[in-house]
């Protein structure tokens, strides 16, 4: 009942965290709130949910990341790639490098291989803290996109080198040619593992559904399993369930174009998916502020295994790491700029100039977050000889750190760096949603068409009547996408629609209002009453 009673707690935590963020007068980042909550709710009652790595892994981060990798512009992501994929492999590896060293310099009772340890477990950034990052910063969306790809695809990345520096500690050798294939076989074997089951699945659920028909609960439900199934079996072979998640993520997405679900079911499973993002974006922040009483409570041991260093040497280490991380990335990127923009010239196009600041605002929005805190947990307590594992509550001090700090200097840095840029228009996005508009509204036409063709061979009675309607959906159909043929015109029919809107949506309030009226004074039942307000309600949402 006690660890029942701490995770309600946190779900109230979640629930009230975002009702605190909007009523504080001062503008205080979601994910700060949460972690103060989480502490709270540990200090409350005297002990919280301490993160058990494989149920938090297999818990919190395959619907994520299958979420991220199902709803992720994968046109933006394959136009990026080359950016994403230097910042997921090449940066986090030459982030261990770096830091590493200087983690060991700046420590040295640190053993090298465990400062590698600690670099590559903060090399990957989390999706959950760049997404939270980006509610309050207005960040241009080829950015936006680089920054989700690179955090889906760099934890499998940081995790391997992770696993890899721990066990050099173990043995006290490391391979460089087994650590590469063991990288290669990871990821390859995830995204096999998850893009093949999930393509399977999908096909198996179409062929059920083709004979049994479709049932909106049942497709939710698989596909809140699918990502925890497919994070499970890549485990179990050895390969990266983060990836095998992601890739899974983005078979869906592919099998959703389909077209064959029914609309009642994509609107479902949004709303469903939505709330689980919300919940669970929630909770790992919450989560991650729960384990700060007992971080606090080691610090004294974490800074007798730094060599008897004074503990407020403790959180400038964490500092120093945490900007050296934004130096490196910094570094890398301006380096890839430059190699692009090389390639560029070469093959006769003109290179896209990118100002120191938006440099920098990209090298401070690679946020840490829970799960660095989490992989560093799974540092073993002893090693091979029974001996205590070297450093351990030190490593996991510095990275809780690196965490807050770079949360911190994201929420209060980039705001200053973004002010006062301006960004050309993506023409493209413009062009692709001109083509989509314009689509859209001639397939409308065109079934008008085909429509009108079929009723008047089955009842040629109803012609005139048939005629009128279609004259009528073609009209509106022309004025929704063309408008008005003069800019006086438009703005009339601009305020007509606009008031129209108003009227309909006052129409809807007093509907329901009279129907929750009649359901509350016992005059219809409030079965009947739920299913008409379900009605109004679909029809609110759509003129909102």
């Amino acid at each position: 009942m006690a660890t029942f009673t701490i995770v309600i707690a946190m779900l109230v935590a979640v629930l009230l965290s975002g009702a605190c963020a909007r009523l504080s007068p001062v503008s205080i980042p979601l994910p700060f709130i949460q972690i103060a909550f989480g502490f709270l709710v540990a200090a409350v009652f005297q002990r919280g949910v301490i993160i058990e790595p494989e149920i938090f892994f297999i818990l919190f981060l395959p619907p994520l990341l299958f979420l991220d990798g199902w709803r992720i512009s994968k046109r933006t992501v394959w136009g990026e790639a080359s950016s994403i994929l230097q910042l997921a492999f090449g940066l986090v590896f030459l982030t261990v490098i770096c830091i590493g060293y200087l983690i060991h310099w700046m420590i040295p009772a640190i053993p090298l291989p465990v400062s590698f340890a600690i670099a590559a477990i903060v090399s990957p950034t989390d999706p959950v803290a760049v997404e939270a990052i980006s509610r309050r910063v207005a960040i241009p969306r080829r950015m936006m996109a680089i920054l989700e790809g690179e955090a889906l695809f760099n934890d499998a990345s940081g995790l391997v080198a992770f696993r890899f520096a721990v066990a050099a500690v173990l043995t006290g050798t490391f391979s460089l040619a087994q650590a590469t294939l063991a990288f290669l076989w990871v990821s390859l074997a995830g995204v096999v593992i998850g893009a093949v089951l999930t393509g399977l699945i999908m096909r198996a659920r179409s062929l059920i559904t083709r004979r049994l028909g479709e049932e909106a609960g049942a497709d939710v439900l698989l596909s809140l399993i699918l990502p925890f199934l497919v994070y499970y079996l890549a485990e179990k072979a050895g390969a990266s369930g983060i990836l095998a998640a992601v890739a899974a993520g983005v078979t869906m997405s592919y099998a959703e174009l389909s077209g064959r679900a029914l609309a009642a079911t994509r609107i479902e499973r949004h709303a469903v998916w939505n709330m689980v993002r919300f919940t669970l974006n929630g909770m790992m922040f919450v989560l991650l502020g729960e384990q700060f009483p007992v971080l606090f409570a080691n610090l004294s041991r974490a800074a007798g295994e730094a060599g008897g260093q004074p503990l407020h040497l403790l959180p400038i280490y964490g500092l120093a790491i945490c900007l050296g991380l934004i130096a490196v990335r910094f570094l890398w990127i301006m380096t890839s700029l430059k190699i692009n923009a090389i390639q560029s010239r070469h093959r006769g196009g003109l290179p896209q100039s990118v100002s120191p600041r938006v440099m920098l605002a990209m090298s401070v929005a690679g946020v840490r977050g829970a799960v660095t805190l989490a992989g560093v947990m799974t540092l073993p307590l002893a090693l091979r000889d029974g001996s205590p594992f070297p450093v351990r509550d030190l490593a996991i001090t510095l990275a809780a750190m690196v965490i807050i700090f770079s949360l911190l200097l994201a929420s209060v840095s980039l705001p200053a760096l973004m002010r006062g840029l301006r960004f050309p228009p993506n023409e493209r996005i413009k062009q692709e949603r001109d083509m989509a508009e314009e689509a859209m509204a001639q397939a409308a036409i065109d079934s008008l068409a085909k429509g009108l063709e079929r009723r008047l061979k089955q009842a040629p009675e109803d012609a005139e009547l048939c005629t009128s309607v279609v004259d009528m959906l073609a009209e509106d159909l022309h004025r929704q996408r063309w408008g008005a043929a003069d800019e006086k015109s438009a703005q009339i029919q601009a305020k007509r629609f606009s008031i129209e809107r108003e009227m309909r949506l006052e129409m809807i309030a007093a509907s329901r209002a009279r129907l929750l009226q009649l359901a509350r004074s016992h005059q219809i039942s409030d079965a009947l009453a739920r299913e008409h307000v379900h009605r109004l309600d679909m029809q609110e949402t759509r003129l909102r």
